[in-house]
């Protein structure tokens, strides 16, 4: 190997080395904040109730401290920044997930439990690598979560900033567009209860599949102003966002793939490939009402990738038709009963309103 060639391979096994080792301190330095939160909380909270007249006593409780914190040690003790650390304590203290961890059998909170401990720290009484293993995230994620008012939902928003290392903006992003509700609608009470426990969970074709997809990042006006070409083109150019949008496991094969059978040429908008489901996914764009026509093309596609292009190891191919409207019935009567390989979603291209949402999700 040449020494520049080799040069270069060290170079980039040793930044990854350092980079690596720049997010674990970045991510226990975030525990370590996190956890230090939670025990503030938990002493405003003691200290509160042992108060004859708790709210007045709280209100002055929060500003004498913020006074003595600002300080001593500068920003970040705001009588506001206080009062969303003890809301902190009060949401997560309540957690079954949490307490299921420390092994406390009251789910209703942890203050009545630290009470008859004499009120020992956190930190002391429990093992901090036990509480490390739960507040993996940013405080400032935690703020955001907390506005989540559904446990299971906030838990799984949690799961998945974890697993995936959601940044608080992706983090918003995928809470605005109703990921956790895209993916409830598609599975019974069993697969929700998963959802919460454990996430998103990819085991079979179905799990990948969301509807509506939600396109926003591309800057798209809603109306049917654009070509499939351009918004080809505009998921193309903003790939990065796509491919969080579809979900995990993704990896980008291309655009515009040719298969060629007879003499005749026919492209695929979009393929790429899910290394959880190990096998090609193929996306066609359509622009308009979704016609069973489409859903035809996708069968063709897919047949000729599962017999000309999937090695023998690989699962089936997956074909989905993304288009801004189907009827039901159209996909219901075109597709086998059996169906696990096509699939036709909406997509839309700016964020509905909660109302507009809730109105798209509830006509399904």
């Amino acid at each position: 190997m040449p020494n520049d060639l080799q040069n270069k391979v060290i170079f980039h096994q040793v930044a990854e080395l350092l980079q690596n080792a720049r997010q674990q301190v970045l991510r226990t330095v975030n525990s370590t904040m996190t956890i230090t939160y939670f025990e503030i909380g938990r002493i405003i909270v003691e200290e509160e109730q042992n108060g004859k007249d708790r709210a007045e006593y709280g209100k002055k409780l929060l500003k004498g401290l913020s006074q003595q914190l600002t300080k001593e040690f500068g920003k970040g003790f705001s009588i506001r920044n206080l009062e969303q650390i003890r809301q902190f304590y009060i949401i997560y203290s309540k957690s079954e997930s949490l307490t299921r961890i420390l092994g406390i059998k009251n789910t209703q909170s942890l203050t009545g439990e630290f009470k008859s401990q004499k009120a020992q720290s956190v930190t002391a009484e429990f093992d901090y690598q036990t509480l490390s293993s739960f507040f993996k995230l940013s405080f400032t994620h935690y703020i955001f979560l907390m506005r989540i008012e559904d446990e299971k939902e906030r838990r799984f928003y949690k799961i998945e900033s974890e697993k995936h290392n959601w940044s608080v903006r992706e983090l918003k992003r995928q809470y605005d567009s109703a990921l956790y509700t895209r993916l409830s609608l598609s599975r019974d009470k069993d697969g929700i209860l998963k959802l919460s426990e454990k996430g998103q969970i990819i085991e079979k074709p179905k799990d990948i599949i969301k509807d509506p997809y939600i396109l926003e990042f591309l800057g798209l006006p809603e109306l049917p102003q654009y070509s499939e070409s351009q918004l080809e083109e505009e998921i193309i150019n903003k790939l990065e966002h796509f491919l969080l949008e579809l979900g995990h496991g993704f990896t980008f094969v291309g655009r515009q793939q040719r298969i060629t059978f007879d003499d005749k040429h026919f492209r695929i908008d979009l393929v790429f490939y899910n290394r959880i489901l190990r096998c090609f996914v193929l996306i066609d764009l359509k622009i308009g009402e979704l016609k069973h026509q489409d859903l035809g093309q996708m069968q063709m596609y897919v047949n000729y990738y599962d017999r000309e292009m999937r090695l023998e190891d690989e699962n089936k191919t997956i074909g989905i038709v993304l288009c801004q409207n189907k009827s039901e019935a159209v996909v219901k009567y075109t597709l086998p009963e059996n169906n696990e390989q096509i699939f036709a979603s909406k997509y839309k291209t700016v964020l509905p309103s909660e109302s507009d949402l809730k109105r798209l999700l509830e006509n399904k």
